[in-house]
């Protein structure tokens, strides 16, 4: 969140997130086919039954294709098994919104991952684990804003930051989003504040310097009964400028804009009990290229 808008949790130079609710299609849909009318006079011909030898070909037809699926889906251990997306012998590149294969990282700075390889694949994974960081309801707390803030960005960076975001963070901008004035949310409520990346696109890479786009959805408002400001979701682009700084990736500077936003779907929405009772039950990830 930025300053000013309730549904921001950072600076940013190009205009924050928006509301706009949205859900996965749902329901079952049921089309009924209605056969022509026989001619006057000439009552239907019955369908002739269907011989074995036709049978048998359909059979194999079946069989055959069940094969082919799971020989062109089988998994295997080694490194000749090119994983769906990944760069492999013999082939031209990925697609864009597919894995590349390689293990996510196994280095932590605190809850934040880090120890990312000094390729595109990495600035990539940084740029999208910092996302979900700066978009955690921990940047809300003082002591864990400041953690994230040092775990994410250059040195050189974050003293200012660190002094704005202070200040951003006043009694009347929790006020605004629904949280005492010491941030915390009121009792029997739950503040909810995620980002959860769809794709990471590489706008430039020049050695120690990448810009990297992190297309994200996002929820954020409070769940509980009686909440004034409920749980809602938002699409936004994080623009991460990423500098290699000893031995890992990190921000020099970010930039948010609105969208892309899908259209909204057809699902209910979910109950603030149902909405706390998932996110105090489903856990994060550790997200890599």
């Amino acid at each position: 969140m930025s300053p000013g808008d309730e549904h921001d949790y950072r600076p940013t130079d190009r205009g924050g997130r928006t509301d706009d609710p949205y859900s996965t299609l749902g329901g079952t849909r049921q089309t009924r086919t209605r056969l022509p009318d026989s001619d006057a006079g000439h009552p239907q011909a019955r369908r002739p039954a269907r011989n074995s030898r036709s049978l048998v070909m359909i059979v194999g037809v079946v069989v055959l294709l069940i094969a082919a699926i799971a020989f062109a889906n089988r998994g295997g251990g080694s490194d000749d098994d090119a994983s769906p997306g990944a760069k492999g012998r013999g082939s031209t590149g990925s697609a864009p919104t597919a894995a590349t294969g390689t293990k996510p990282v196994q280095g932590k700075n605190g809850t934040i991952a880090s120890g990312f390889a000094h390729d595109e694949q990495g600035a990539q994974s940084a740029a999208a684990n910092y996302a979900v960081a700066l978009g955690s309801a921990e940047m809300f707390k003082p002591d864990t804003r400041r953690s994230i803030i040092e775990a994410t960005h250059t040195p050189a960076v974050v003293p200012k930051l660190q002094a704005d975001l202070d200040a951003a963070y006043s009694p009347s901008f929790y006020a605004n989003v629904g949280l005492r004035e010491d941030g915390t949310p009121p009792t029997g409520l739950t503040f909810i504040s995620r980002t959860v990346p769809v794709g990471t696109k590489v706008v430039d890479m020049n050695g120690d310097a990448a810009t990297i786009e992190v297309w994200c959805t996002g929820l954020v408002g409070l769940a509980g009964e009686g909440a004034t400001k409920p749980v809602t979701d938002t699409w936004f682009t994080i623009t991460q400028k990423l500098t290699w700084t000893s031995g890992d990736w990190k921000i020099s500077s970010s930039s948010q804009s609105e969208g892309p936003t899908p259209v909204n779907g057809d699902n209910r929405a979910s109950t603030a009990d149902e909405m706390a009772d998932a996110v105090g039950g489903y856990g994060g990830f550790t997200y890599a290229r």
